[in-house]
């Protein structure tokens, strides 16, 4: 399932709201993202004050379901949610909620890897972080990368 919304998220209900009913699931694996609060430490001017999150509607919808339906396809999944706020966020804000359901514990804590890195390379969002400095558009990691590079490669399906 897939949610992008400005409204916060509360993770208890999604998270019952993903398992209802399903007594074939044996684990969750899950990730909550904050908004941190500093950019760099070089000065009190890099105190992140606000991140303002981007999208396409429409096209971000669809993307996030193509990266969940490959997380589908790779591990037994019963179940599986990404929740992805946009617009302003403050330090301390959820900013996303991934969540994988299974039988099985590795194939549940290995999809939701899967998910948090591609989220990170593949999602179409754009941040402006705002500091004391004045506001910046985040470009992309090397580290972002690198992680995301490990799954490049088709796996077999985990602990089936």
């Amino acid at each position: 399932m897939i949610k992008v919304q400005q409204e916060n998220f509360d993770v208890s209900a999604e998270l019952a709201a993903l398992t209802s009913g399903n007594h074939a699931i044996g684990g969750i694996a899950s990730y909550v993202g904050l908004v941190r609060d500093l950019v760099g430490a070089d000065s009190p001017d890099d105190a992140l004050r606000a991140m303002t999150l981007e999208h396409y509607p429409g096209m971000t919808e669809k993307k996030l379901a193509a990266i969940e339906t490959e997380a589908q396809s790779r591990w037994p999944l019963e179940a599986s949610l990404i929740v992805h706020r946009y617009g302003r966020l403050e330090p301390g804000e959820q900013i996303v909620l991934v969540a994988c359901a299974s039988a099985h514990r590795q194939a549940a804590l290995d999809a939701c890897n899967f998910l948090m890195d591609w989220l990170k390379t593949e999602a179409p969002f754009w941040k402006l972080e705002e500091t004391g400095a004045g506001e910046a558009w985040v470009d992309s990691r090397a580290s972002d990368d690198a992680a995301a590079a490990r799954w490049k490669v088709k796996t077999d399906r985990a602990a089936e």
